[in-house]
């Protein structure tokens, strides 16, 4: 291990046995997260990370990694073709985030948590570097998972870039294969406002003489990503159609037929024996089951019918639309909540019109206001809505006021599914702050 300077100083970890919510707390507080406190914890640039994997002993250079990036569609992506590799044999490593109850969903070994014991030990270990270089929380889990995934000798690790490509924490890899599902106006904040802005950082995460896999072919973005895909000479494909999808994968939604085209290119693209190509459509038919898959139409009731959802932005609200055509139900009832960062009015003129919407806000720093959210919402004609106190009260409204043939509808955010699987499946360790 590299002599990187590591000034000595007090660590409380070693001052007293700190139980597996301490070692947490001390995560999610003392050290920036975006997901929770939004632009002001914002830090691009692998410089930090760098200095994390040459210490930790380059964990990245030993996995065979693939490598996802994209608006909408790529932690779907991830858990497929993870599933699939489990289905064929191989000892498989998933990267994640957010998480929905508990923090270790973020990291898997075989569709099983890290242990507890190995992020407290983690922590405790590497304590003095990480505070020394400010490393942050995604950088840190990062970390974590390269460093689980060597110990562990995965066979292979699929890593979801936690936000754009080009900077993030993740993109110190260099994967057997780069995915980017699709691109949409998301985070325009950090990515930029185009969709040609957001392609290009999206791109960043194609490496010279690497693979990339491109989920969907869109005029605006083909030409960015074949102008740096031929600038690294990084071979670029688009997945082809596969005949019979929508009969083979009839049991899920409509909206992940292309996530589900998307896997199965990338697992076309890799596989190195037979044992990949016979389990495809059985990986990928068990991937709730292997992956323990939450939050994508994730159906928790019937009569009312119960639909869980983390569609968030324009793009992931036109595919739930589409998907509402497939059912029959008597009155949609939508409980909502959003963060900050964009404007929900578009978003919300494509809903229903005879809907009725249950709004709060998430438990989390950058949680959209009810005087933020209530600029958004349409005035001619002004649906019918109530703003709750929380997420948990709006929804347990919902489901009181709902006829059996109704649907209760939750999205919006990951956090919002995130607090009514907690009320519905009892909270967890750490499911405060995701």
């Amino acid at each position: 291990m590299k002599n990187l300077g590591i000034r000595k100083q007090f660590n409380p970890f070693l001052s007293e046995l700190k139980s597996y919510k301490e070692t947490l707390d001390w995560m999610f507080n003392q050290l920036p997260y975006y997901q929770n406190r939004g632009h002001s914890a914002y830090r691009p640039g692998l410089q930090r990370v760098e200095k994390l994997v040459a210490y930790l002993g380059n964990p990245q250079n030993t996995i065979k990694a693939i490598h996802i990036a994209g608006t909408n569609g790529k932690g779907s992506t991830a858990h497929m073709i993870a599933s699939v590799f489990m289905e064929s044999g191989y000892k498989v490593g998933l990267f994640i985030s957010p998480h929905f109850l508990d923090y270790r969903e973020r990291i898997t070994l075989n569709g099983k948590k890290i242990p507890k014991t190995y992020v407290q030990k983690f922590i405790e270990k590497h304590y003095a570097f990480l505070t020394q270089w400010q490393i942050s929380f995604f950088e840190m889990n990062i970390g974590l998972a390269l460093d689980y995934f060597k110990v562990k000798q995965v066979d292979y690790a699929v890593l979801e870039v936690g936000l754009g490509g080009r900077l993030d924490a993740t993109n110190i890899v260099k994967p057997i294969l780069s995915i980017i599902t699709n691109i949409g106006l998301d985070h325009t904040e950090f990515l930029g406002n185009t969709i040609e802005k957001i392609a290009f950082e999206k791109a960043g995460i194609i490496k010279p003489n690497i693979p990339v896999l491109i989920g969907q072919k869109q005029n605006e973005t083909h030409r960015v990503f074949k102008s740096v895909s031929q600038s690294k000479n990084a071979p670029l494909f688009y997945p082809t159609n596969n005949k019979g999808i929508e009969r083979i994968y009839k049991n899920w939604p409509k909206y992940q037929y292309k996530n589900i085209q998307t896997a199965i290119g990338a697992l076309k693209l890799i596989q190195q024996n037979e044992k990949i190509r016979l389990n495809i459509a059985k990986g990928i038919q068990n991937t709730i089951k292997n992956t323990r898959f939450l939050g994508r139409w994730q159906i928790v009731a019937q009569y009312p019918l119960v639909v869980m959802d983390v569609a968030h932005n324009m793009e992931g609200f036109r595919e739930i639309i589409k998907q509402l055509d497939f059912y029959s139900y008597k009155t949609l009832r939508l409980v909502m909540g959003f963060v900050k960062g964009r404007s929900h009015q578009e978003l919300f003129e494509i809903l229903p019109k005879n809907s009725i919407w249950y709004l709060s806000s998430p438990k989390v720093e950058r949680a959209k206001s009810k005087p933020e959210l209530m600029v958004d919402i349409p005035q001619n004609p002004i649906p019918s809505h109530q703003f709750y106190k929380t997420i948990k009260q709006a929804f347990e409204k919902a489901h009181s006021e709902a006829h059996p043939r109704d649907m209760v509808l939750v999205c919006g955010s990951t956090f919002v599914v995130a607090e009514v699987l907690g009320k519905l499946y009892g909270d967890q360790t750490d499911r405060r702050k995701f």
